[in-house]
């Protein structure tokens, strides 16, 4: 029945995809609704503990987040032991580990005051920690039917009333940390049909109250109007954890359940920065082209007009012939501009990575623009990356051994198998680093031992196939043909001026495609460190697009100057040019680290830096191959527009 809902809803999608005013009716396909009737037991599902932003400065103070029934938080454990919830791939990876709890939910039923379980100690280590997560303004995470139980907060800008993904773990005032031992849980419920409810909105309201008890006849009471729970540092604190659930129907429909999570701050002004970015790369773009397109074709028809005079002809008395001879430019180097760059295998290997990541990157963002990576399924947008770069190994494969043929290689085994082994290799060896920070801390975010296999058997079983499968491909093809020969002797190249020296034509090329895509970027971010659903696909499909004519277009005119300044060595400064903009995003990390992140222990700041760096390090791939590939075509284009004696 579910596989027929999905397929349903796929179709659905097909159809309305013609019809724009009517997809927004229904934008998350890929998860059945559920239907509850009167009094049937609605799941409420435990997450791991995550840092919140301080309401103070808006700062991040902790990176690590927390198992649930770690035992120093002393929660209640359900009977038998609480049970895993099954989840995906990217939802492990990204650090959810969801599990069963001992709340009793029921549709329609309202329940003012009840115990979770007995009486619980807390000793004075785990009122340390406790407290110590507290002032670290710690939230505590839920999910009822699919959707985070959060608070109600209102926009400060805009005065719009969203919902928090997660609620407080306590209140801290100065050096006072209260600990919220009561939760009011509010669900909303929306009637789909006569006696058939779902559930379109969850809200907490904490409390903290140190009266809370269980009495010796089994009555509970929630020490309502009571004073706060405060747990003592220096001996026990006994604590009692209760609960109210009270439901209230909803006309939200269950399809836009989760537009009261999915809040944007400051709208306006990410509208208005990414036009704006847009108007500036299409007009950079545009004049690039156009300036080129003009100088390219007054040099090819002058290029052409000098070899179709007559040589006996060639006085030198001419101004026009003068002018042709003077300004030779970028056809001097026609006969080394095609000759095989140094560390070919490493570069055809880099660019056959680089292209597996481009069509990854773009069928991703495809595939989220549709609505197929819903919020409720929760890690579909990891799971979908990794699935559909391992699918794409075939890709990397092929464009490698194409390029590495063309190059005139010939160390096709070691090309074969490098490139499904040497990028992924750096990949998971910095991730596999990382988590053994997340197992020394005993954090939630670490990933098991299990998962890394999985991550392993499908590295080597299905990407590692693939990839060779491409390369057996693309080395049995023609390579690409150079339009002009290479001579034997490589031509000695002048002094360049300083822009075109490596490193400031680097931090020349680098920054612009980075300035496409900043904007968007900080909200990447935020949703990556922050905890937040990031749902802004159109925006990213856009700062995607204008990234790829950024770099393409930047890239081609710096290339563009090296051969006319005689320079042919243009493969690896295409390449490193295009990718110096991973340089910014780096550096644009370090910048949010000291704006919106307070880490004070050293596991978080290696982890924050050990995992920007590792997106830098993929950035570099993918923009340094986009760089290449457009010079690539550009020089094709040029040397074989014009006559060659």
């Amino acid at each position: 029945m579910r596989c027929q809902a999905v397929v349903s809803s796929v179709a659905t999608l097909a159809i309305l995809s013609l019809v724009p005013t009517l997809t927004s009716a229904f934008y998350l396909p890929g998860v059945a609704p559920t239907t509850y009737g009167a009094g049937d037991r609605v799941p409420l599902y435990v997450n791991a503990l995550t840092a919140a932003a301080s309401r103070e400065d808006g700062k991040l103070r902790a990176l690590l987040p927390f198992d649930y029934y770690s035992p120093v938080f002393h929660f209640c454990r359900p009977e038998g032991g609480p049970q895993y919830v099954s989840e995906s791939l990217g939802s492990i990876i990204f650090g959810d580990r969801i599990m069963t709890s001992p709340f009793e939910l029921n549709m329609g039923v309202n329940e003012s005051c009840k115990a979770v379980c007995g009486t619980v100690e807390f000793d004075a280590m785990s009122g340390r920690f406790v407290n110590n997560k507290i002032n670290q303004e710690f939230n505590v995470n839920w999910l009822v039917d699919g959707l985070p139980a959060g608070q109600l907060l209102e926009d400060e800008v805009t005065g719009t009333l969203f919902y928090s993904q997660g609620f407080d773990l306590g209140n801290a005032f100065g050096e006072q940390a209260e600990l919220n031992n009561h939760y009011d849980i509010v669900i909303d419920y929306h009637e789909f049909a006569p006696g058939e409810y779902r559930v379109v909105g969850v809200i907490v309201q904490p409390l903290s109250r140190a009266g809370s008890r269980v009495t010796n006849d089994g009555q509970v009471n929630c020490g309502e109007g009571g004073p706060p729970l405060i747990l003592s540092e220096d001996g026990d604190t006994p604590v009692t954890w209760t609960y109210g659930v009270y439901w209230r129907p909803s006309p939200t429909a269950w399809a836009t359940r989760w537009d009261k999570y999915l809040h944007v701050f400051d709208p306006k002004i990410h509208w208005f920065s990414l036009v704006n970015s847009a108007v500036i790369v299409t007009f950079l773009s545009l004049t690039v082209l156009s300036v080129l397109f003009r100088v390219l074709k007054k040099d090819i028809a002058r290029y052409n007009r000098l070899d179709s005079i007559n040589l006996d002809d060639l006085s030198g008395t001419s101004a026009t012939e003068d002018g042709v001879q003077e300004d030779s430019g970028w056809k001097l180097v026609h006969g080394d501009v095609f000759r095989t760059p140094n560390h070919s295998l490493m570069l055809s290997v880099f660019l056959g990575n680089g292209a597996q990541l481009f069509v990854m990157v773009g069928c991703t963002i495809a595939f989220a623009l549709l609505g197929f990576l819903s919020p409720s399924n929760r890690g579909s947008l990891g799971t979908i990356m990794i699935l559909l770069y391992t699918v794409f190994g075939f890709i990397g494969g092929y464009v490698s051994a194409r390029v590495y043929k063309s190059f005139g290689g010939e160390k096709w085994k070691v090309n074969i198998a490098l490139t499904p082994v040497l990028v992924p290799g750096i990949v998971f060896a910095t991730f596999f680093l990382l988590n053994l920070f997340l197992w020394a801390k005993n954090s939630s975010g670490a990933v098991p031992f299990t998962t890394m296999l999985v991550i392993l058997a499908i590295w080597f079983l299905i990407s590692l196939p693939l990839s060779f499968a491409g390369s057996w491909i693309g080395f049995r093809q023609q390579p690409v043909t150079p339009p002009v020969r290479t001579n034997q002797i490589p031509r000695q190249i002048p002094p360049s001026t300083t822009y075109l020296k490596p490193i400031p034509s680097m931090l020349i090329v680098g920054i612009l495609p980075f300035g496409a895509i900043f904007v968007e970027l900080y909200f990447i971010m935020s949703s990556i460190w922050f905890s937040k659903v990031y749902y802004m696909f159109g925006f990213l499909f856009l700062c995607y697009g204008l990234m790829i004519m950024t770099c393409a277009a930047v890239t081609v005119l710096l290339v563009y100057f090296l051969l006319c300044s005689e320079n042919y060595h243009w493969h690896w400064r295409a390449f490193l040019a295009a990718g110096a903009s991973s340089f910014y995003v780096f550096v644009n990390a370090l910048a949010y680290w000291v704006t919106k992140l307070q880490l004070g222990g050293l596991a978080g700041g290696v982890l924050y830096i050990g995992y920007s760096a590792l997106i830098s390090f993929l950035f570099f791939i993918l923009t340094g191959s986009i760089g290449f590939f457009a010079s690539w075509l550009f020089v094709q284009k040029i040397y074989g527009s014009i006559k060659i004696d």
